[in-house]
């Protein structure tokens, strides 16, 4: 979340689900049909030369003309999802090698159009952040507005915007206490594509791997794994999933939307299950998904369901978010028509373009979390820059208008100090950089990175506790638990951990602690899972991985030692050497 390697594996926790805690019906792949809308499951091979254009839409295996994917994957089975074949790279030369990155986030931001003659008049669809403000009576908008003391705004989090050289940085603060930050950098149409919907081109079908190499437009080809392809049942017989050569193969033309973003040498994930987050409800489209947080009470849940019964749309699913508490049926209504206008651009879009085009792409890393997270818990969204300032006014009031008092504007010009050295962040993410964490008690954590999976060993440190070993290691695995619960969210770490927890004998001290870590973890909004501490007094976790950490976000690999820590000693080798030959 390796991570294209393990993805798949049981409680890796990567899925494609828009909001944490909801519950969804199943999603019944609709079938195609010629000559209709471009739709969600395009997987159609490509056609004969001599056939017609392809088109977006419908689910047709792939023709037997004696040439499987599986062997045109074997043959051009590229390592790190790259087609290996020599018209692969002389297309990937003639678009400009590894500076097409660059230039194609460009492109899509100007054109929406990787390739092709279309640039210039296919732009990508864009989230609508700039819509008509709602109009609420006195009423609901006091009800909605948060608690105040003092006539100024009270909660338990506040959000500072950073905006310098093109660079946006989020730091998330409860109370004084840096617990999430964001990093978002001008190239991040390629680095930072969670959410972009392509029209993508298949490059390598690999059976073994039962996953396929699809081309979006990035350095590197995305990869799409079979459970996350969408087909049209009938054609198979209903005989169990089709494997992935029965229905993609080289050259195909499919729709897809990014799940991770690429890292490291991986290139993205993909999924042709489409899904639009609003601010209320989350629309996924040519599905029959319904579902409703589960993380709002049920009396809630069951007033929203009789809302959704009535404005769902038949060919589409929908659920809703648990921002969508306490909303009123007008509210929810509009937010399921503004993802139906954008979801019939996208469609329209991808009818005129050639692979590999951006069709739709991701709000900026601020409209996103304030759409996601934005409520009344927090007491201020403070933003440095009056160009995002304004803007995010503009969006908050026409979604949220009862909180758009809260976003206020940090001038540099008057302010004594920068936003981020005023609440304190650069510090704290100094900190956060750093292997060693303390504990209050005397204790530390130490938390070691590697390729396959994260370290974090637990010591006692300078804690020598008060009257016994057990009573001391019990309370230092306690604040261990809720420290990493809060060092793993801020740090953005992602895939494997394993957790060293200091050796106790009771039974009962070790559920408490692993109970503990999961209550600390629940306030994580990205999926987690957690098993109980083995007999070694280790625990085995997982959590979700999007994009890069805090540490990749402003570190790079060390020149001399390539990220090992150590230097050689080449001296000593080169004698070594000599001597052995003597």
């Amino acid at each position: 979340m390796s991570e294209n390697d393990g993805a798949r594996t049981a409680g890796s926790g990567d899925t494609g689900s828009t909001d944490s805690g909801i519950l969804t019906g199943d999603s019944h792949p609709v079938p195609g049909a010629g000559g209709r809308k471009p739709q969600i499951g395009d997987s159609r091979p490509a056609p004969d030369s001599r056939g017609p254009k392809p088109q977006i839409g419908d689910s047709r295996p792939a023709p037997n003309d004696g040439s499987t994917g599986g062997n045109q994957g074997g043959n051009q089975g590229g390592g790190g999802g790259e087609s290996g074949s020599n018209s692969g790279r002389r297309r990937r030369r003639r678009r400009g090698g590894r500076g097409r990155g660059q230039a194609g986030g460009n492109q899509g931001q100007q054109s929406g159009s990787g390739q092709g003659g279309q640039r210039g008049r296919n732009r990508p669809v864009e989230a609508v952040t700039d819509d008509a403000p709602v109009e609420l009576d006195a009423d609901t908008l006091k009800s909605r507005r948060g608690r105040e003391r003092r006539g100024k705004p009270i909660g338990r989090y506040m959000m500072c915007v950073s905006v310098s050289d093109g660079i946006t940085q989020i730091a998330v603060l409860e109370g004084r206490q840096l617990i999430e930050h964001y990093l978002s950098r001008p190239a991040d149409d390629v680095s930072e594509i969670h959410g972009n919907v392509y029209l993508s081109k298949v490059q390598n079908v690999l059976p073994g791997m039962e996953a396929a190499f699809v081309d979006i437009g990035t350095p590197k080809n995305a990869v799409l794994y079979r459970g996350d392809l969408q087909y049209d049942e009938k054609e198979f017989g209903g005989k169990g999933r089709p494997r992935i050569e029965q229905v993609l193969r080289s050259r195909q033309t499919i729709l897809a939307q990014v799940t991770k973003n690429p890292i490291a040498h991986k290139g993205a994930r993909l999924t042709q299950e489409v899904s639009l987050p609003g601010r209320f409800v989350v629309l996924v489209p040519n599905s029959s998904t319904y579902g409703i947080s589960k993380r709002l009470p049920e009396s809630e849940r069951k007033r929203l369901r009789n809302i959704l019964d009535r404005v769902k749309p038949k060919e589409h699913g929908v659920i809703v978010r648990t921002a969508a508490e306490n909303i009123t049926k007008e509210e929810i209504e509009r937010d399921v028509r503004r993802l139906l206008t954008q979801w019939d651009e996208i469609e329209n879009l991808a009818g005129r373009s050639q692979a590999p085009s951006l069709l739709y792409r991701e709000p900026e890393m601020a409209f996103r979390f304030i759409r996601e997270e934005f409520n009344k818990d927090f007491r201020g969204v403070v933003i440095d820059d009056p160009d995002m300032y304004d803007r995010v006014r503009i969006y908050v009031e026409s979604v949220n208008p009862a909180l758009v008092e809260r976003i206020s504007y940090h001038d540099p010009e008057t302010e004594s100090l920068p936003l981020f050295e005023r609440h304190h962040v650069h510090e704290q993410l100094r900190k956060a950089l750093d292997r060693k964490v303390w504990l209050p008690s005397g204790g530390s954590l130490i938390i070691e990175h590697t390729e396959a999976l994260t370290v974090i060993d637990v010591n006692t440190g300078k804690n020598v506790g008060r009257s016994s070993l057990e009573e001391t290691v019990f309370r230092n695995n306690l604040e261990a638990a809720e420290e990493i619960a809060r060092q793993l969210r801020l740090r953005d770490i992602g895939g494997i951990i394993v957790i060293d927890f200091v050796d106790m004998e009771v039974k009962a001290n070790r559920e408490e602690v692993a109970t503990t870590l999961r209550d600390a973890l629940a306030r994580d909004k990205t999926r987690t899972q957690v098993f109980d501490i083995s007999d070694l007094g280790l625990v085995e976790m997982t959590r979700k991985r999007i994009g890069e950490g805090l540490l990749e976000s402003f570190a790079n690999a060390c020149d001399d030692c390539g990220g090992r820590g150590v230097n050689l000693d080449d001296d000593l080798l080169a004698g070594s050497g000599r001597a052995g030959r003597r």
